[in-house]
């Protein structure tokens, strides 16, 4: 166990492959909260660890969100990433209405009516790249473009919006000091657009996202504009960033295991059962998100937590936590299903979920039908990866067929 005044220092920077980062991995061998020192912010934070201790942190209401709001937080981008009115950052109640009428829109009823669409846009990407044919980059064709044009597209954005959204989203997730004030421009830029963009749908709805959003009621309740505004940047953001990584590394780990590919070939209706193994295992990003603030005094796990200290969860490491999943570094696609935490957990769990699962289960199916003799064209050791932003991704995937 940790004594209260030792503090590790963790830039968690890591980014070899999808290797699981050696500081996390010892990190979660301690077996209790560890206190640690993260690249940003003015104060230390606690880290916790195990999969069961990084359920009550998401659940119990003694660690609050809301806050971090005006605090110089303990993190890992030099500008912080999420908005203060963002869902990401509010308590029950209040997060739980928002929560609920904005689920609305992405029920499985709702997203299985979206799946023609989002399986058009690939096919029209995977089109592309057989017209141009081998060797051809899977992160450039699919990958970078689905997820941001699919949310974009069900959004009911104009394509001619795309291209600078993409790139503002993208000032939001680098590391480097030397982006805050960009970074500080993009998220006010696209706060003013989205702002924007509701109350047209506020006018005028159409047949996309933001419109059912701002249909959604219970009872008297509805979203309000700057909530609408909020959720509109979150999904956009979540466009660039989870979706795009996961389906790169999916890739990539079925190119580089074949007994995977294989599977997948075999055996397609396990698409969906082989996909939420994967994305247990692959370490999707690097360090940890946004934490939360102890209310009150808390015993967890062996650490005494005062009244506010930040506290971070790691769902990467609560992802393998031996005592919930046997031989837990290990891909095993016989593994009983258990639910696992890379879309979050509690009352912050993804509510595109579904939207997302949908993304992944089109662009790996329709990659995996359509190129039979799908390989990689370089060796493994010589694809290259991110190391700029928070996130673990190829970027690039040259692939022939």
């Amino acid at each position: 166990m940790t004594a209260d005044n030792e503090t590790l220092t963790c830039p968690f920077d890591f980014s070899r492959a999808l290797e699981f980062d050696p500081s996390l991995g010892s990190l979660m061998r301690r077996g209790s909260p560890v206190r640690i020192r993260l690249p940003y912010g003015d104060a230390d934070a606690w880290l916790v660890t195990s999969f069961d201790a990084v359920k009550q942190v998401t659940t119990d209401q003694r660690f609050s969100r809301a806050g971090i709001i005006g605090q110089d937080y303990p993190r890992m981008t030099p500008e912080p990433i999420v908005s203060p009115e963002s869902i990401n950052v509010m308590d029950p109640p209040h997060s739980s209405r928002v929560r609920h009428l904005a689920s609305q829109a992405f029920t499985q009823q709702q997203v299985d009516g979206m799946r023609h669409r989002i399986v058009r846009l690939a096919d029209r990407l995977l089109d592309e790249m057989e017209n141009q044919g081998p060797p051809a980059d899977v992160v450039e064709h699919l990958s970078d473009k689905l997820p941001q044009h699919a949310v974009l597209d069900l959004l009911g954005i104009e394509r001619e919006e795309w291209p600078w959204i993409q790139d503002a989203v993208h000032q939001l997730l680098v590391v480097g000091a030397d982006n805050k004030e960009a970074a500080t421009k993009a998220k006010a830029d696209l706060a003013d657009y989205f702002a924007e963009l509701v109350a047209q749908r506020r006018k005028s709805p159409g047949s996309d996202l933001i419109s059912a959003m701002a249909a959604a009621q219970e009872g008297e309740e509805q979203l309000d504009d700057r909530e609408l505004a909020v959720m509109t940047l979150t999904l956009a953001l979540s466009g660039q960033d989870t979706a795009t990584c996961q389906i790169s590394n999916i890739a990539y780990l079925l190119l580089t295991q074949p007994a995977l590919l294989q599977h997948l070939r075999s055996r397609p209706e396990t698409m969906t059962d082989v996909l939420h193994e994967m994305l247990r295992c692959i370490p999707f990003r690097k360090g940890v998100g946004i934490p939360r603030v102890a209310l009150e005094d808390v015993e967890l796990d062996g650490a005494h937590i005062r009244a506010g200290d930040f506290v971070h969860v790691s769902y990467l490491t609560a992802n393998r936590d031996p005592e919930r999943y046997p031989d837990p570094h290990v891909i095993d696609l016989d593994r009983h299903s258990a639910p696992h935490m890379t879309f979050g957990w509690g009352g912050h769990r993804c509510i595109a979920m579904p939207l997302a699962m949908a993304e992944l289960e089109v662009a790996i199916g329709r990659l995996v039908e359509r190129f039979p003799g799908l390989r990689l064209a370089v060796a493994p050791e010589e694809v290259r990866w991110d190391t700029n932003t928070i996130r673990r991704f190829p970027l690039e995937l040259p692939v022939a067929w």
